[in-house]
Parts: C-alpha cells; sequence; structure tokens
C-alpha cells in the first residue's frame, strides 16, 4: 500500500514537474560537480513515464479490489 503510494506521488511529480524530478535525481548520478547537458526529450520521457507509473498504480488498484472480493467468497 505505501509503495504504491510513493509510485502515485512520484508519477504525478513526473507528469507535472519533469524537469526538478529529473535534475534531482541527475545530481545523484553524478559525482563531484560535472555538468551534464541533458538533451530536451528527456524532459518529455520524464512525463511519459509519470504517466505509466500512474497508470499501472491505477490499473493495480483495480486487480487489488478483486482480488479481495474473492477472498471473501467461500
Amino acid at each position: 500500500m505505501v509503495f504504491r503510494l510513493v509510485l502515485l506521488a512520484l508519477g504525478v511529480l513526473e507528469l507535472l514537474f519533469p524537469r526538478p524530478v529529473v535534475d534531482f535525481w541527475m545530481r545523484r548520478a553524478v559525482k563531484g560537480d560535472e555538468e551534464v547537458a541533458l538533451r530536451p526529450w528527456v524532459y518529455t520521457m520524464a512525463r511519459v513515464e509519470g504517466i505509466a507509473i500512474l497508470v499501472w498504480v491505477l490499473a493495480r488498484r483495480g486487480h487489488r479490489a478483486d482480488d479481495e472480493l474473492r477472498e471473501d467468497q467461500p
């Protein structure tokens, strides 16, 4: 449950604010004060990734409800 909430938040952030999210992770990925020049499509792909995460999380929510209904039945 908590994992899905974290993914949901990440998906929303990537969809709405791709530049700060990508820049945050790129600062973690490089050593020292290295400068990294990202191509413009990187931010578009971050938005696509955010959409994919949101679709996956929301689709899994529906599957979990189905699984709980099956467990309740004898």
